[in-house]
């Protein structure tokens, strides 16, 4: 009910604000909407301005194609302004600078061949001059397509001709003719670290230079890693230079497991007279109380490391469950992973986890980043049953048996050889000893032939004078027997 007034002639002339008018009728003291008060514009003058205003849109936007075209540089300024934030999608970045990528589709599957999913394959290379070759000639039997694989190499520390037999073999590979062997994206990447722990066996494996070693190559990994992963990238996997046998197919293997972090089985073949074969890396393995009691024990910076008779803790290794008639598919949770080779889903290293080159939770590096990936929930496995075999580098005391064994060797050669030469000028002292047995033989023979004819002649000679006297004597006989007359 609208309000009413005391005075039929007091309008109130914003009672509405639609144009029309609101006043007071005088008989019923209420309001009465007239809507005929207010007429809109004529229609020639609307049209008119409507007209007006597209010719001014159709000139803007043709003024605005003109300067695109003519001048490139100002689309990338243009387009984000009239866009207004309304691309969102793949198909509206068509500039040059501009990349979209979905990282919902790079979270790696168990059939990445199938589904195209690039590999990320990294390499710490320091003197490894003489292990390239055999390095090069695993990656050219790799069964993964080779377009999906982007490899990626730190060269730091070198004192050999690394960098220049790797240029010269990733130039050999990439223009192989045939088109199955070029890879996708190289990058190499040079930087030194300071490593002054040297190359040789002894060296790279004594304890007291494992801690400060194992932290500077956790920043190489990092190094590496940080500067090479795009992406693109599915899959990241870590390989040493130095793996003497391993199957074609280790990339689908590993990959069918669908698993955050796997590693295989790492052995070394020895020589016969050591045992023939021996596990090689012991860092990957399963936590154990004593370990952990261990590492509470330590220091802050203490970094525990496996194999030595300084830190025993009794933990299981992936090494000593190997069975080589094992179904190669067994799978076993582990806590610490080796650095031998290493295949991991992209992600696990986008979420933060990576080698910690300080003590995390009592170890560095590649056990390390197994410890990290668990904590964060990743999942963790080894391969007992599936193995694949490490160069075998003699240490000190394997090369000084083996000096040894030359000597021996040599000795026993030379006593071998005295002994020959000996035999050899007994038999030329004695080399007519057959024909001079047949020789006295025959001789023996004719000296018994003459003594036979000899004899036989003396019997004949002998025989013959017996006949002769028999006749004189039947001669004389009639003498003897006539009687006198």
């Amino acid at each position: 009910m609208l309000p009413t007034y005391a005075s039929p002639k007091k309008m109130n002339r914003h009672g509405y604000a639609n144009g029309h008018s609101a006043y007071v009728e005088k008989e019923s003291r209420t309001f009465s909407i007239s809507p005929h008060r207010f007429q809109p514009r004529s229609q020639p003058a609307y049209r008119r301005r409507k007209q007006l205003m597209v010719r001014l849109a159709i000139i803007c936007v043709c003024s605005t194609i003109i300067v695109m075209l003519l001048f490139p540089s100002l689309r990338s300024a243009i387009l984000p302004s009239i866009s207004l934030g309304l691309m969102s999608t793949t198909e509206t970045f068509q500039l040059e600078t501009v990349r979209y990528y979905d990282l919902s589709n790079m979270q790696g599957s168990a059939r990445g061949w199938e589904r195209e999913e690039r590999i990320l394959l990294c390499a710490p290379l320091r003197d490894a001059e003489s292990h390239l070759p055999m390095f090069f000639s695993h990656l050219r039997n790799f069964t993964y397509p080779h377009h999906l694989i982007d490899l990626a190499f730190l060269v730091s520390d070198s004192k050999d001709r690394t960098l220049e037999m790797l240029s010269q073999m990733l130039n050999d590979v990439q223009n192989d003719p045939d088109p199955k062997q070029p890879f996708g994206e190289i990058s190499v990447i040079e930087k030194d670290f300071g490593q002054k722990v040297n190359q040789d066996v002894e060296s790279r494996h004594g304890f007291a230079a494992q801690a400060s070693r194992r932290k500077l190559m956790a920043q190489a990994r990092n190094w590496l890693l940080s500067a090479a992963l795009r992406p693109t990238h599915s899959w990241v996997y870590w390989r040493d230079a130095d793996v003497e046998t391993a199957p074609v197919t280790i990339l689908e293997d590993l990959m069918r497991h669908n698993k955050d972090v796997i590693v295989p089985n790492v052995w070394r073949p020895l020589p016969d007279w050591l045992g023939g074969e021996q596990p090689y890396d012991l860092n990957s393995w399963q936590e154990s109380e004593t370990a952990l009691e261990l590492a509470e024990t330590l220091d802050e910076d203490a970094v525990i490391v496996e194999g030595y008779a300084e830190y025993a803790t009794w933990r299981p290794h992936l090494a000593y469950l190997r069975d080589p008639y094992g179904d190669p598919d067994m799978e076993m949770d582990i806590d610490g992973v080796g650095g031998v080779s290493i295949l991991s889903k992209a992600r696990v290293f986008r979420a933060g986890v990576h080698f910690p080159a300080f003590s995390f939770e009592k170890h560095a590096e590649t056990e390390g980043f197994g410890k990290m990936a668990k904590r964060m929930q990743f999942s963790v496995v080894g391969l007992p049953h599936y193995t694949i075999w490490h160069l075998y580098e003699p240490s000190v005391d394997d090369i000084r048996h083996m000096e040894e064994m030359e000597m021996e060797r040599i000795a026993r050669e030379k006593e071998e050889k005295e002994q020959a030469e000996r035999a050899k000028e007994i038999k030329e002292q004695f080399v007519d000893t057959n024909n001079q047995w047949e020789k006295d033989k025959a001789d023996i023979q004719n000296l018994a032939g003459q003594e036979s004819e000899n004899k036989k002649a003396a019997e004949d000679n002998s025989q013959g004078g017996t006949d002769a006297s028999q006749p004189n004597q039947a001669k004389a006989q009639p003498d003897q027997n006539a009687v006198p007359a």
